[in-house]
């Protein structure tokens, strides 16, 4: 009975993807060029995942959501949001922050001279995560399996089975360009009088980015939902970390960024961000986002008010 139901959802889903020009992805591995995607409540579990993963790009996927930049969103994106082809800067300079949070090493450059002079090269010692940077699938892997995306485990990243499984030069081989969304919630607070420590674990809840977009003039649900997003989108979000940052003198950000840092609600490094809530959760997923990103050290708020 339950498979003779579930073959007639099929076809109605068949039906009306044919009525309304859609194609609904139904089959894991999805296919990047669908239409519609399942909210995260209809997700279905994928085999060997954890709980609740959304790994449905296939085994041997390494991009996860850039699979939705595809040629036809690039190209849609390009035609219709490029207006007067200014070019942006969305990265620090290298040695921003002076001091890196959690206990990161800073940035150093040298020059190198080859030839008085005439030649010279620059040398530079970098953590990847002292400032502007791209949080990969192998930065962090879910705890309570100590496993990262697509069953990438820590002996694939260090040790002497190490490999490119996951690394983020695959990122860089498809690329990211596509439709950005900022979401400025920074000016909104001070419009509206909001206060917002950009050096505590201030959160902002999915209600407050639902206002800010308003007041935008972005519906910030999903298109699936009547909203203004689509799928494939890359969202910006900027707390105004950055700002409080040059705001501050060196001597007192650079204090601010040496906080004792531990794991757990006592950690003194401290820094605003999204909320950890189902509803944030629900959007983010069913935005079908192509990546996020922020302006603030921890994207979500830091410590988590949930321990993990």
């Amino acid at each position: 009975m339950a498979d003779g139901k579930s073959t007639a959802q099929s076809r109605l889903g068949q039906v009306k993807d044919f009525l309304t020009m859609n194609k609904t992805a139904t089959t894991i591995p999805f296919d990047p060029n669908c239409t519609k995607f399942p909210s995260r409540k209809d997700l279905p579990q994928v085999p060997n995942t954890p709980l609740g993963a959304a790994w449905v790009w296939g085994d041997n996927d390494f991009i996860g959501r850039l699979n939705l930049l595809t040629p036809t969103r690039v190209k849609a994106a390009a035609a219709s949001e490029i207006k007067t082809g200014e070019i942006v800067p969305l990265d620090l300079p290298l040695n921003h922050p002076e001091v890196p949070a959690f206990a990161r090493e800073s940035f150093k450059h040298e020059i190198k001279t080859l030839a008085e002079n005439i030649a010279y090269d620059d040398l530079y010692t970098l953590n990847t995560q002292s400032g502007t940077q791209w949080d990969g699938f192998r930065h962090f892997a879910h705890f309570p399996t100590n496993t990262f995306y697509n069953n990438t485990h820590g002996e694939d990243i260090a040790g002497p089975k190490a490999n490119y499984k996951c690394s983020i030069h695959h990122w860089s081989n498809h690329g990211i360009a596509g439709r950005g969304v900022l979401l400025d919630y920074r000016s909104y607070c001070d419009k509206k009088g909001i206060a917002l420590n950009s050096y505590e674990a201030d959160r902002i809840s999915y209600a407050e980015l639902e206002a800010c977009g308003r007041d935008q003039g972005i519906n910030i649900r999903p298109q699936s939902q009547g909203g203004d997003l689509q799928i494939g989108d890359l969202l910006f979000i900027r707390s105004g970390f950055i700002q409080s940052y040059f705001s501050k003198p060196m001597e007192e950000r650079n204090k601010l960024a040496s906080r004792p840092h531990q794991l757990g609600p006592n950690d003194g490094q401290r820094y605003a961000g999204v909320k950890q809530e189902d509803a944030m959760i629900d959007w983010l997923h069913d935005c079908y986002f192509a990546a996020v990103a922020g302006d603030s050290p921890t994207f979500e708020a830091w410590p988590t008010n949930q321990g993990d």
